[in-house]
């Protein structure tokens, strides 16, 4: 299996990850992790950070001639900013330069500060930032590299933004899609509902306000048979929920059509099982989003991510308490986007790859990519179905 460790703040030095477990012969690339941050920079709404902010990426360690060597890998990713914040986050003995005493409602700043004994939310709010996500997205790009040689792609797009929504009828995007959505002002892949995300970002923009939403990952070509049901924290949907809901800001995670499902009867609520000589097991639907019973059944992997408005406002409104005169004031104001829910769905995607990376490496095992592929093909072969296992020729209902 994989696992993957993070360390850095968001004014650092650098942002540092170790990925530990990935098979020696993958081929990876610094530009193929470039190319993933500079898609979770994207999205109309973001701060000014987003225009200068060039990550400096640095593979340390388990590349050797562009191939992992099946020893930890280690990535450096510099902070570009770092000389204005040297005296600020040194980390020699000294004192900051300033003290920030008038936490957030809805950061990690109150909280971490009562359960560390801090007295500054500087303290807390530079490892809590959302920038950790960049070396989320790092490994991530890693564990997509990998899935791509099993066939899947992973694909996010925004389905709301604020009281903006894609209408139910709005068409999916598909595997090869993915730099049409990257291509849209808000990663929409309705038209329509564009034009009304970006509205109600320029709207929140004018009184300094900020917007949260929907993004929807959907990962196609995901083989039957990853998770478990056997141990509650082995099953598929479970790991998914508990890595997308660690993304900063995010406050609820749908597997498939969960929440109408609540609502529906049971002869309504499933996806009916067919067979087909020529591809063996079929859905005509897919509202379970892929996964049964904690274990990917071959169809088309849904997974909605609902992240919550940012904490830090362009103007002072959020009524706080200073913690060290204990009298009532408003929150501080740190540099601050309107949204970052487009960027939001390219992490989401990295969470569900080392998530389904690790359980495609934890299912088909291997030391190298070549093996790692020939046990993932020869039990495909055994099944005797289409590569994914589960959905066929009929159309699946959305």
């Amino acid at each position: 299996m994989l696992r993957f460790l993070t360390a850095g703040e968001s004014h650092g030095r650098a942002l540092i990850v170790t990925v530990e477990g990935l098979p020696a012969g993958l081929p990876v690339e610094a530009s193929d992790i470039a190319d993933e941050l500079r898609r979770r920079r994207l999205g109309y709404g973001r701060g000014p950070r987003m225009r200068f902010e060039a990550d400096e990426i640095t593979l340390t360690a388990g590349i050797r001639h562009g191939r992992t060597l099946g020893s930890p890998v280690a990535i450096v990713i510099a902070n570009s900013e770092w000389p204005k914040w040297t005296e600020e986050m040194a980390a020699e003995p000294g004192s900051p330069t300033s003290v920030l005493t008038q936490p957030r409602p809805g950061h990690a700043d109150l909280p971490g500060m009562l359960k560390y004994g801090f007295d500054d939310a500087r303290d807390v709010l530079e490892r809590a930032s959302a920038r950790e996500t960049a070396a989320r997205v790092a490994a991530g790009t890693l564990a997509k590299l990998l899935l791509s040689h099993l066939g899947v792609t992973i694909v996010s797009h925004i389905v709301g933004l604020g009281d903006a929504v894609t209408s139910p009828d709005s068409p999916r995007p598909g595997p090869g899609d993915l730099d049409l959505v990257d291509e849209n002002a808000v990663r929409c892949f309705d038209p329509v509902a564009t034009e009304a995300m970006v509205a109600a970002v320029k709207a929140a923009a004018k009184e300094g306000d900020s917007l949260g939403g929907v993004a929807e990952v959907l990962a196609y070509g995901v083989p039957v048979g990853l998770g478990s049901h056997v141990h509650w924290d082995r099953k598929l949907d479970a790991l998914l929920a508990q890595a997308l809901m660690s993304i900063q800001a995010v406050k609820a995670v749908e597997i498939g059509e969960g929440w109408e499902n609540a609502s529906r009867r049971g002869s309504e609520a499933h996806d009916a099982i067919r067979f087909d000589p020529a591809l063996g097991y079929v859905r005509p639907t897919d509202r379970a989003g892929g996964i049964e019973g904690g274990i990917s059944n071959g169809a088309l992997l849904v997974a909605r991510v609902a992240m919550k408005p940012l904490a830090t406002l362009n103007r002072p409104v959020l009524e706080t308490v200073d913690v060290v005169t204990k009298e009532s004031t408003v929150s501080f104001r740190e540099r601050t986007d309107v949204t970052a829910v487009p960027a939001m769905g390219v992490v989401a995607e990295t969470m569900t790859a080392l998530v389904l990376a690790s359980e495609a490496l934890r299912k088909f095992g291997g030391d190298s990519l070549a093996e790692f592929v020939r046990n993932h093909d020869g039990f495909i072969a055994s099944l005797g179905t289409t590569p994914s296992g589960a959905i066929g020729a009929e159309p699946v209902e959305q």
